[in-house]
């Protein structure tokens, strides 16, 4: 009998029968196996793993094994109880990070070290009945939230000590790298020894500075202080009596920390000392690094450079300068030469992370003398980047031929406005009305700027090719019209499946249904990582749902969109549990509704494999009764999650959110708690911000606030009463912490942020510009404004107009640094704006959402002194004025010139337009283009878009029914009044047929249009189709067609069309229809639901998302033991 199954029959003997009992057991066992037992019964499980293993490489225990179960049994345990402690303590310590925290702390340093040395070690260790994969338990661990801090804290605690022996230099190192010092904290650092070798400081300085753009600003000067400390300690003073440290050897050493240099200690250094750094090759490297230098840092620099003798507008020196050069001063004293020499080397300044309004201004500087002794024609393509800053009158004046021939640096160039890309492009093109497969590839970032109308016109042949190529790589920043134009332009000459082949992207999701509904087999192999439209998906899947799989079709992935209840319902057991790894693994490609109805099959047929997260979609009242057990999987998957996008119901939302919380006690207590939070974070309630997180759980739950997008001003006021509590009188802050709280300084009172723009106008300056767009409150654009004004004083009083005499003028500098604040312009101030800084600004200007009317108006009328009548603006002007054109009057808007459906799909992204307006754009397009509603394209309907809700009904009436099925998808977008949405619909029913022989994908495609369904067709709806009217239609339905829905029916919805409702529509529902619209925005079993009915009871869920890991956490422990005793 082979000896290892002899073993087994032997063990399984021993434990199930009664043990001889002879002399006291364990008499006869090594005192390091017995100690090894002993562990694993005190609960020690990491250590007695761990000491069994080491043991084990020395030892055979073969002869011990039968001692060892009787030593077992003495203690009142057995191989069984050991094997479920072990699976329960792993699958604690994956999900309880603290606990495995807590567990390594307590370890003698030796133990520690070996378990983490086993742990990172990566390898598989074969044993007697499995393979232990380290690398895959590590990854385990480290991807639950808490797991990589853990490990890292707890190395750093144990082994900061001992730093200096080479185990635990090696640890910390290994730990640094594996959470990239992101949970390194200042206060860790300062109690790093100031005494360790030198090369040990050198060793884990060298890691310190590879991770520096991954640890938070008062990390990055902690360190630096550290390291300041130990080299000004070991710096021995020459006999020369040199006033700094601070020697070239110790700068190439500081690496990028040489940013945290006060400008006062750089102006001590000796000039031999800068003279040696600047010479040493690896010093260009290192100051092309530094992108978080600040302007007062690099001039500090330069000046002390130029003191040394260098000249800073030689070219050489101008190398070796790296990022300095962003912050050149003494302009006018370069020739046209070295200006040249130097905006070259600018090109790298887009790299900094802040201060790009400075570099825009030197940039522009310098631009200018390059231009003084020549043309622009004549130097085109020897000016980097620099040309992103031309005005419109500039690059209008090239000639079409220098375009040609500086077209490929003008397509590599970044920072290329709309407008300017439309220049660029009209220069480019011609008169010519077509483009070649070899002009296309020539443009680059340059094709944005070509017409649809052009894109249209092109080789269908040209552009089958393109799309693979150079158009591939600008498909997402394409209009839909442009887009729109080349998907129909093929779809002309090819056949479906042809057609799905070639398209990638961006692309195939223009391709319009009404051309994939002839398409009958598909080899949907081809569709992997393709995005789809979720009408694309509903259709594509019922096309090969009948001779393919189930598994094989959802395993394309974007397919599974088209996954409907009914398929998911249909599922035998045996099918469902083959599916279940691929459903779990793309989660995120599910709606709601689909959520919903895999949650309740999991329930039915497989609970106990069910996704934590899924819980959530179920009724909140499951959610409330689910095991304890449950808890930590449950919040690891909301934390991962976008809730909003799973659970669309505020109100059920902060029900799921109470429960997750009740998980923890309703106290976030520490980091850990914060970890597994995740971006729940951004839900938590303004009571429990300003009671239930500890001080201790503060600093990383700060951190966490910074990436909440849409806190209620309730959650903001309590965030700013913390960080005051938290940090205390801002007059005590430092800039690092300025910087690390982030958009979280916009919170705080006027007074405290008056304070902070006091000590660090050019760091407040610097966040207004990260914030842009944000929801910001106005003290905080209000302070901004106030610093821009105090830093840079008034500006000159005009000397041309009396108005503005004594008038404070914005000027492009201005514009620049104070994004959203420009909206504290008063309308006289923009009024005397410089016609030049309006050329210059327009489209900042145009992009603010801050600015109100009568602050567009004053643009708009300064955009006439610049440009002169309205009927002679040119589109890209039109284009550039943004937000300012809704100061437009009809009859402005009818002297536009609009014939180009581009500059039409540009005004129509905006909102906010009146109905005159839209009225009036409308008329003025298809005046200029000559066009008539019945020769519109599909690319013309999408430019158009949300001004073809200004169209009357026999406008409506006249567009073509394939031209509308070409573009349904885009018209879907729009919400448009009721009656003109009845009259698209009628042009649906022209493509796609009668609403009643309508399938899911013919609703999702229509879009809003769906609402201006009649009553009587809504009524004979299935219920299986209400989940598939878009939520933007099912909130645009009239009360008196919404309240025609049965029961069923408002049941059906799904929790996402659900949460949509509107108050109006509520309102005119009886009592049982609420009750329904309840069932479905809750997540009801609609197979299930009656009024009399209970929940039903909670799934068992365990949380499979983790098995494998515990599984395999399982087996080490498990295989460990029973080759121990084997």
């Amino acid at each position: 009998m082979r000896l290892n199954l002899w073993i087994w029959l032997v063990a399984l003997s021993l434990c199930q029968t009664e043990i001889i009992v002879g002399e006291e057991p364990g008499e006869d066992l090594p005192a390091e196996l017995r100690h090894i037992l002993d562990k694993l019964l005190d609960g020690k499980y990491i250590e007695g793993i761990v000491d069994a293993l080491e043991y084990l490489r020395n030892h055979s225990i073969i002869e011990h094994y039968a001692e060892m179960l009787r030593y077992l049994h003495s203690k009142g345990s057995s191989l069984h109880n050991i094997q479920t402690s072990l699976a329960n303590y792993f699958e604690e310590i994956v999900f309880q990070p603290r606990r495995l925290a807590s567990d390594l702390l307590q370890m003698d340093t030796s133990t520690f070290i070996l378990s983490k040395k086993y742990l990172y070690s990566g390898k598989s260790i074969e044993l007697a009945f499995t393979t232990i994969d380290f690398e895959y338990i590590k990854t385990q661990i480290m991807q639950m939230p808490g797991g990589n801090r853990a490990l890292f804290v707890t190395s750093w605690e144990k082994c900061l000590p001992l730093i200096s022996s080479s185990p635990c230099l090696e640890l910390l190192i290994e730990s640094l790298r594996l959470s990239s010092a992101i949970y390194l904290q200042p206060e860790m650092v300062v109690n790093m020894p100031g005494d360790l070798q030198e090369e040990t400081f050198k060793n884990i300085t060298a890691v310190f500075k590879e991770l520096y753009d991954k640890m938070t600003a008062r990390t990055q000067r902690a360190i630096y202080e550290w390291i300041r400390q130990i080299l000004k300690r070991s710096y021995k003073q020459p006999g020369s009596g040199a006033e700094s440290w601070i020697t070239a050897e110790n700068l190439w050493f500081l690496g990028r920390y040489i940013v945290h240099l006060p400008p006062e200690e750089i102006q001590k250094i000796s000039l031999n000392e800068i003279r040696l750094f600047i010479n040493y090759d690896n010093a260009t490297k290192q100051l092309d690094s530094v992108y978080d230098i600040t302007p007062a840092t690099a001039k500090a620099f330069q000046e002390r450079i130029d003191a040394c003798g260098f000249d800073l507008a030689n070219t050489s020196t101008v190398y070796r300068l790296g990022l300095l050069v962003c912050f050149f001063d003494n302009v006018q004293e370069l020739d046209t030469g070295e200006a040249r020499s130097l905006l070259h080397q600018m090109i790298k300044c887009n790299r900094l992370t802040g201060f790009q309004a400075d570099v825009k201004k030197l940039k522009s500087q310098l631009l200018g003398l390059v231009l003084k002794n020549q043309t622009l024609n004549e130097t085109l393509d020897s000016i980097s980047d620099a040309i992103a800053g031309l005005s419109f009158t500039q690059l209008d004046s090239l000639s079409p031929q220098a375009v040609r021939s500086a077209v490929s640096v003008l397509r590599t160039v970044t920072g290329w406005t709309r407008s300017q890309i439309i220049i660029l492009a009209d220069k480019f093109v011609g008169d010519s009305k077509q483009l070649s497969l070899f002009n296309i590839s020539q443009l680059g970032v340059l094709v944005l700027g070509v017409s649809a109308d052009i894109l249209y016109n092109t080789s269908p042949d040209d552009l089958a090719q393109a799309v693979r190529g150079s158009l591939s790589d600008h498909a997402a920043q394409l209009s839909a019209a442009q887009r729109l134009a080349v998907v129909t332009k093929i779809v002309e000459t090819r056949d479906v499946s042809s057609l799905l082949d070639l398209l990638k992207g961006s692309f195939l999701k223009e391709l319009p249904l009404s051309s994939l509904l002839k398409t009958r087999n598909y080899n949907i192999t081809h569709l992997e990582h393709q995005g789809l439209r979720r009408s694309q998906a509903l259709f594509l899947y019922e096309v090969v749902f009948d001779g393919k799989a189930v598994r094989e079709i959802i395993s394309v992935g974007e397919l599974m969109k088209g996954l409907t209840c009914d398929h998911i319902e249909s599922m035998d057991n045996a099918t469902f549990l083959q599916v279940a790894a691929v459903l779990q693994r793309d989660l995120y490609l599910l709606s709601p509704h689909q959520l919903n109805c895999l949650a309740w099959k999991y329930q039915e047929e497989a609970p106990k494999l069910m996704p934590p997260l899924l819980l959530a979609t179920l009724p909140a009242a499951i959610l409330q009764t689910v095991a304890q057990s449950v808890c930590r999987p449950l919040l690891v998957s909301l934390g991962r999650a976008e809730l909003h996008l799973i659970i669309p119901d505020s109100a059920k939302r902060s029900k799921v959110i109470g429960r997750a919380l009740q998980c923890l006690n309703d106290t976030i207590q520490d980091e850990y708690d914060v970890d597994v939070l995740g971006r729940m974070i951004c839900n938590l309630s303004p009571q429990i911000i300003k009671t239930n997180i500890s001080l201790k759980a503060l600093t990383e739950a700060l951190i966490q606030f910074r990436a909440c997008r849409s806190l209620s001003n309730d959650q903001r006021r309590e965030l700013r009463n913390k960080i005051r509590q938290y940090y205390g009188d801002p007059t005590a802050w430092q800039p690092e912490l300025i910087q690390d709280l982030g958009p979280l300084v916009t919170l705080l009172s006027k007074e405290d942020l008056t304070i902070v723009a006091r000590k660090f106008p050019d760091i407040l300056l610097q966040l207004a510009l990260e914030v842009q767009g944000m929801v910001t409150s106005q003290d905080f654009l209000s302070v901004v404004f106030s610093v821009l004004e105090r830093t840079s004083g008034s500006v000159k009083p005009s000397s041309t107009t009396a108005d503005c005499s004594g008038v404070r003028r914005p000027s492009y500098d201005h514009v620049l640094k104070l994004a959203d604040a420009n909206s504290h312009w008063s309308v006289r101030e923009l009024r005397c704006m410089s016609t030049e800084t309006f050329v210059k600004s327009v489209e900042l200007l145009g992009a603010l959402q801050s600015l109100d009317l009568l602050q567009l108006a004053a643009l708009k009328d300064k955009a006439q002194m610049a440009w002169g009548p309205i009927r002679g603006w040119k589109n890209y002007q039109v284009v550039a004025l943004g937000r300012i054109a809704l100061s437009l009057s009809e009859s402005e808007i009818q002297e536009l010139e609009l014939g180009s459906v581009d500059t039409v799909a540009a005004l129509s992204q905006l909102t906010d337009w009146t109905p005159a307006q839209a009225r009036a754009m409308l008329e003025g397009f298809l005046q200029d283009s000559g066009l008539t509603v019945g020769a519109l394209k599909g690319s013309d309907l999408a430019g158009l878009g949300s001004l073809l809700c200004a169209m009357n009904g026999i406008e409506v009436n006249s567009l073509n029914a394939a031209t509308y099925s070409v573009a349904a998808a885009r018209i879907g977008e729009i919400v448009c009044t009721v009656e003109v949405l009845q009259q698209l619909l009628a042009k649906a029913r022209n493509g796609f047929g009668i609403v009643s022989a309508w399938s899911n994908f013919n609703l999702q495609e229509v879009g809003t249009v769906a609402a201006g369904i009649s009553m009587a067709e809504i009524k004979i709806l299935t219920e299986d189709l209400m989940p598939y009217f878009q939520p933007e239609a099912i909130a645009a339905l009239p009360s008196n067609v919404f309240k025609a829905l049965s029961l069923k029916q408002l049941a059906s919805l799904g929790p996402e069309n659900a949460a949509v409702v509107t108050e109006s529509q509520k309102a005119a529902l009886s009592p049982e229809q609420i009750s329904s619209l309840r069932a479905a925005v809750d997540g009801a079993n609609l197979n299930e639901m009656h009024p009399t009915t209970s929940p039903p009871p909670p799934p068992p869920v365990t949380g499979s998302s983790s098995s494998r890991g515990r599984n395999c956490l399982l087996l080490w422990a498990v295989c460990t033991v029973l080759y121990f005793i084997a």
